[in-house]
């Protein structure tokens, strides 16, 4: 039976897709095209934070950096100041890993103890006074840009205000507002400024905060969308909406493209779901299904998680102390393995247990990771056949590690034979050399 067609048009001569229809094809997908790049641009590039420390704006001084980083010293000399004493208060092997990571995190908390600090104008701080309030945002912006200009403040720092429900709106825009002319004022905003919105229950909310910031960029002759900002995930509204839809990719949609990252509440959201007091925890199932949502809703589209934190303070004597650090570093590597990389802490002697888990974290793995890059790279196969997505992982794994102190370029290099330039191709989904 003959067979019949358009003919002419495949690759050899015979039958195949027709111009025609391949530019249908174009003009049909050619939206979706658009509204895959506009939605999901990919990593955002650059360095996330593996912590946020949280300071009420009260408490918050010209030396807090340098007082957390002296107290978390003291705590880590004093509950761990040798290898043995870090594995005795973690319950892990004492062995050349543990020396290298307690080596690592000492140098650490001299250097750089705090990555992002958040000055609290919400829970940490409370209703209090307008003219009181006011001063106090005036104040630690002045203390902001001080610091920035001598060097002094961490990579990332920024404010939480109050929410935008009615109660508060007011003072929360009101506060924002000082915050941001007093910093122009001195000097200008810092690059690494953050700025968080809490308890967010509507989309909307996320609107009114974009254009609130776009009338300011506008009065202050700032470039559009130089001003982006966290959501706080800390209400079950945020999650599941009163239609039943998931609503935290409606909350990225809304910012229009000026979210930043998620952070997960922990005791807001576990109180709002109605989990008693002893069982909030960031490893409760109600956590998990949230940052789980959390976690799918920002896949792909630049903005970054983080989890949140633990209220059980390292304090007292040696045993309760490294009791409280055993739950924080299982906690901390937890979310890491579950790819949330940043976290809050709420107390100084939280960040020796944080980059304890951190640096394990990335040093145990970096042989490992090395070893698969390698072998993609080289077409030699090995233990593991990767996906081009799992390189694009692994590669990310090790700029993670490099961008927090945990290794060295160095060791990256004699691995891999990678530069960062290359590390950041292969993130970005390119071999090295490649555009």
């Amino acid at each position: 039976m003959a067979q019949t067609g358009t003919g002419g048009t495949g690759p050899t001569g015979g039958a195949g897709f027709s111009a025609a229809a391949r530019a249908a094809v174009d003009a049909l997908l050619a939206p979706v095209d658009a509204e895959l790049a506009r939605r999901y641009p990919g990593d955002r590039g650059g360095r996330q934070p593996v912590h946020t420390v949280y300071v009420p704006a009260d408490a918050f001084a010209a030396d807090t950096v340098r007082s957390w980083g002296r107290q978390a010293l003291e705590a880590f000399d004093t509950h761990a100041g040798t290898p043995a004493g870090l594995a005795r208060a973690l319950g892990v092997p004492d062995d050349a890993l543990l020396a290298e990571v307690h080596r690592r995190v000492r140098a650490k908390l001299e250097r750089e103890p705090v990555e992002d600090l958040r000055i609290d104008f919400e829970d940490g701080y409370g209703p209090r006074p307008d003219a009181e309030e006011d001063a106090a945002a005036v104040r630690t912006a002045g203390l902001v840009a001080a610091a920035v200009a001598d060097g002094g403040a961490p990579p990332y720092v920024g404010i939480r205000v109050k929410c935008l429900e009615a109660a508060v709106r007011d003072r929360g825009i009101r506060t924002l507002e000082l915050f941001l002319t007093t910093l122009l004022a001195h000097g200008g905003l810092p690059d690494g400024l953050v700025l968080t919105l809490p308890k967010v229950t509507y989309a909307e909310q996320v609107t009114a905060l974009v254009r609130l910031l776009e009338d300011f960029e506008r009065s202050a002759g700032l470039r559009p969308g130089r001003l982006g900002f966290e959501i706080q995930i800390e209400t079950t509204q945020a999650v599941l909406g009163p239609d039943g839809r998931a609503t935290v990719a409606r909350m990225i949609e809304a910012a229009e493209g000026r979210a930043t990252g998620l952070h997960y509440g922990t005791f807001d959201y576990s109180a709002a779901c109605g989990v008693a007091a002893a069982h909030q925890s960031m490893d409760h199932p109600v956590a998990d299904h949230a940052k789980a949502v959390m976690q799918v809703a920002a896949a792909g589209t630049g903005v970054r998680l983080s989890d949140g934190s633990t209220n059980v303070v390292p304090a007292g004597s040696t045993a309760q102390v490294h009791a409280a650090w055993r739950l924080h570093h299982g906690l901390v590597r937890r979310s890491l393995a579950r790819a949330y990389y940043q976290g809050w802490d709420m107390h100084p002697a939280h960040l020796p247990t944080r980059y304890a888990a951190v640096y394990s974290f990335y040093r145990e793995g970096l042989a490992p990771a090395a070893a698969r890059l390698s072998a993609y790279l080289a077409g030699t196969g090995g233990d593991v056949l990767d996906e081009p997505a799992t390189v694009r992982a692994l590669g990310g794994y090790l700029l993670r590690g490099l961008d927090c102190g945990a290794v060295d370029l160095a060791e990256i290099a004699g691995a891999t034979g990678l530069d960062r330039a290359g590390l950041e191709a292969l993130a970005g989904g390119r071999r090295p050399g490649r555009g």
